[in-house]
């Protein structure tokens, strides 16, 4: 089988860290290749590097046996080399059409572009892949699930025949990441090769043919898949055994800490997104909520923040109603979050670390001085940025670097630190390990089973199912806007889940 990639002494320094440290990697024609490592391993920086985003410092690139070297991406396009990148590259105010041909736009002899040509190709490649989505609809419209395959369809588009997908099934529920893998066989299948780097190492085991494992900017190992174990794949990434969620005995206490009385949204097409939905999450307890994107899920997070305009129904905060307060308010009585999209909810990627620790609580302290709090206390902003970092192994050369220098798992681990050292009194913590490595996903698990164990309350969104199982009390599963089932994590595996929130084993178990 010859050689469709060779990477040969690459490295890359950046100030005050070394992300690929004399990396060497080889990927054969037509096979899956997975890179696994833990956040800041150096796997996205080379495959930027490849991808012609970045220069190396030093070293050598062949693709399909020629020495080459990519000044853009455009260079690595016209060389069949895609990316889909962990944080989507998306225009939110442009249609799926308009992102999709952004770059390559088909154009009539006069010059101007030929919409229907491109809408004519779109189709053809988004079926042939089963990747369909509605061409005009606005991305900023859609849910993240939906934004990813947009991004497989964009470089599908290209004619890419190396693909590189980065973290491609962060979020995706169990049968989407099925539906994901039949196409990237069959990508395989036409002679695709594939790139593939993700945390999930079960996912990494069943559809790699070849696993590199790259740890400190370094190669550790390239394998066969069927030569390993994830017992083995973890150790050899962050030098433990795997780690998986488990609850303890639950401690929960009488008192509700957060309570959804009868919430009713409608969207502008007056249809309705969240219907009738109540919850109660007691305080020391973890309420997991389990759907398929787009269920109504986002809706209700918006409602519970205070971003979403409700119809009808009661939202209360520690026994108080909180129904019409505004943001500000609920986040200075106790209210935490973690939002599913790092980068464009939770920080402000320009801005340096110690200033993206404050977002939600500057009107508090430590981050608040003076007089009602009315200024803004550097020092101690810094000081908190400084133990978020410590407790939760935020790996940066200092607090002064800007956000967006972070591995997309360091951002994530910036973010839950934060929440959680604020002592909410209620977290809502949405896909909180989401792009995170083992090692990390096992801290931030011991982390909130400690805040429950504290009588921190926790309304837990996540696609990874093994985490709603392992680490929630009790599971809602919503469905078309409803809460369709009311489910006990032990009894109930991934598979059963997963029917629940595909609607094919709904019933009503509410008690």
């Amino acid at each position: 089988m010859s050689i469709a990639v060779e990477l040969s002494g690459i490295t890359k320094s950046f100030p005050g860290v070394i992300a690929n440290d004399d990396i060497n990697l080889v990927v054969k024609q037509g096979e899956i290749h997975a890179i696994c490592g833990e956040n800041g391993a150096g796997k996205s920086t080379l495959m930027k590097i490849l991808y012609g985003m970045i220069q190396p410092d030093s070293g050598e690139m062949q693709v399909n046996g020629e020495k080459i070297r990519f000044s853009s991406p455009v260079e690595a396009i016209k060389s069949g080399i895609g990316m889909v990148h962990q944080h989507f590259m998306l225009a939110g105010q442009l249609s799926v059409l308009e992102n999709v041909i952004l770059g390559s736009e088909p154009t009539k002899q006069i010059g101007r572009l030929d919409f229907q040509k491109a809408k004519d190709h779109l189709e053809v490649v988004s079926k042939a892949y089963g990747l369909t989505v509605e061409p005009m609809e606005l991305v900023e419209t859609l849910e993240v699930g939906e934004r990813q395959r947009v991004e497989i369809i964009k470089v599908l588009y290209r004619g890419a025949n190396i693909l590189i997908l980065d973290e491609p099934t962060a979020v995706l529920v169990p049968h989407e990441v099925e539906e994901l893998f039949r196409n990237i066989r069959e990508l395989q299948e036409s002679g695709t090769t594939i790139i593939f780097i993700d945390h999930k190492l079960d996912e990494v085991l069943e559809i790699a043919d070849t696993i590199t494992v790259l740890r400190a900017g370094k190669t550790v190992t390239s394998v066969p898949a069927k030569d390993v174990t994830a017992a083995e794949l973890a150790e050899l990434m962050v030098g433990s055994e795997l780690p998986s969620p488990s609850i303890d005995t639950s401690v929960n206490a009488s008192s509700v800490g957060l309570k959804v009385e009868n919430l009713t949204i409608t969207g502008d097409d007056e249809r309705t997104i969240v219907d009738n939905v109540s919850i109660d999450v007691r305080k020391g307890e973890i309420v997991g909520i389990a759907g398929v994107e787009g269920n109504g899920q986002h809706e209700l997070v918006g409602a519970i923040l205070g971003t979403q305009e409700i119809n009808s129904g009661k939202i209360y905060l520690s026994e108080s109603e909180i129904t019409e307060t505004d943001v500000r308010s609920r986040r200075e009585n106790g209210l935490g979050y973690i939002p599913q999209d790092r980068q464009h909810e939770g920080l402000l990627l320009t801005a340096p670390l110690w200033e993206n620790a404050a977002l939600g609580y500057q009107t508090k302290n430590p981050f608040a001085t003076g007089l009602l709090n009315w200024f803004f206390s550097r020092k101690g902003s810094r000081l908190r940025t400084t133990k978020v970092c410590d407790d939760f192994d935020v790996r940066t050369p200092n607090i002064e670097v800007a956000a967006h220098a972070l591995s997309g798992g360091n951002q994530q681990k910036l973010l839950v630190g934060k929440e959680l050292l604020s002592d909410p009194t209620v977290l809502i913590a949405s896909h909180p390990t989401r792009g995170i490595d083992v090692g990390a996903q096992a801290a931030i698990w011991a982390q909130i089973k400690s805040a429950r164990s504290n009588g921190l309350a926790t309304l837990l969104i996540s696609a990874d199912l093994d985490e709603l199982i392992g680490l929630s009390d009790v599971i809602v599963v919503m469905f078309r806007g409803k809460i369709v089932a009311k489910l006990d994590p032990n009894n109930i595996s991934p598979r059963d889940l997963g029917g629940y929130m595909t609607g094919s084993s709904v019933q009503e178990q509410m008690s």
